[in-house]
């Protein structure tokens, strides 16, 4: 411990004799590792980072794929982290534009690492286990790129539908064996069946083997099927020791839209905080609907004014602002 708080101060000493402008989100947890059923930053301590999804990679989410904006969320909306939901199977998507979607990814995971913040890399796809090759395609390009970036975290299969944890596990060992060939530490983030609820069936038969392995939890705050009996999956999971972290949920109900509930929000907000975990909340778009944090036609490059914020998005950045101490 005592050597851990050393390689703190120093990095922080660091950071001011080398100009440094702030203490960054890496400089404060550095390398995030899997240890005793929790993830912890360099300390051992649970990093509780806070931060956005950028969109869908297609469609009208893709302008903000803009390495102007992770500036503007990193200074302005003080985020810890960042979620690149690469798109998959739309058109226009990976499947389709291979190296146009890798390079919109590429640019902003080396924005994120500039300005010293997390980012996950999301294969943004609900039939992943279709589409395994191209998977391994794209993650084995990741990891020899960004292995030894403690920054970037590999978040394998985005949201798998009703589909059995068997056939989840078998893609995700095929996937973390392929990213392990090139970056043997980088976080790895497994999805969780029926859209990634289904935490405590995974808590029963977790991958073993691999080291730094972590499961992703999604709910939708104010979503009526998103509540106490949800909490309760997720508290059993964590019970039984399964390593979470929330890359996705959102202000509103499951489809993206419905009624934003600042109450059962609060409430979920408090369950995050009293369980350490990190959150990324969806996502950033000026789409019309509830969970879209800009107002239609809002700037592509950030600096938004806040006219230009949604409902969600005022919520968001507040949260996220007040969680930072700034």
């Amino acid at each position: 411990m005592f050597k851990s708080l050393f390689l703190a101060s120093l990095c922080c000493l660091c950071s001011l004799l080398f100009g440094q402008k702030h203490i960054t989100p890496l400089i404060n947890n550095g390398a995030l590792t899997v240890k005793n059923g929790l993830i912890v930053n360099r300390l051992g301590v649970p990093p509780q980072l806070h931060g956005i999804s950028f969109s869908w990679s297609v469609w009208q989410g893709q302008k903000y794929y803009n390495p102007a904006v992770v500036d503007w969320l990193t200074t302005d909306f003080k985020v810890d982290i960042i979620r690149l939901a690469m798109a998959v199977e739309p058109d226009s998507g990976y499947l389709q534009q291979p190296k146009f979607q890798q390079q919109l990814i590429e640019n902003l995971v080396d924005r994120a690492i500039t300005d010293g913040i997390y980012v996950l890399i999301d294969w943004h796809d609900h039939h992943s286990s279709k589409h395994i090759e191209q998977a391994k395609t794209f993650f084995a390009a990741m990891a020899k790129k960004y292995n030894g970036k403690p920054n970037v975290i590999y978040e394998i299969w985005n949201e798998p539908e009703r589909i059995g944890w068997d056939t989840v596990k078998n893609y995700a060992v095929k996937l973390i064996t392929e990213i392990r060939k090139y970056d043997t530490n980088n976080l790895i983030v497994v999805g969780s069946p029926h859209w990634d609820q289904d935490v405590d069936i995974v808590a029963a038969d977790a991958i073993v083997g691999f080291d730094n392995i972590a499961y992703s939890f999604h709910f939708y705050a104010s979503d009526p099927n998103h509540q106490a009996g949800l909490r309760e999956r997720a508290n059993k999971a964590i019970k039984m020791g399964l390593p979470l972290i929330v890359t996705e949920w959102g202000v509103g109900e499951s489809n993206g839209n419905g009624v934003f509930d600042k109450t059962e929000n609060e409430t979920w907000l408090k369950w995050l905080a009293k369980n350490k975990l990190s959150w990324v909340t969806w996502n950033l778009t000026d789409k019309q609907e509830t969970t879209a944090l800009l107002m239609p036609h809002a700037s592509k490059n950030g600096r938004w004014k806040t006219n230009e914020l949604t409902p969600s998005g005022s919520y968001i950045r507040q949260k996220l602002q007040q969680l930072s101490g700034k």
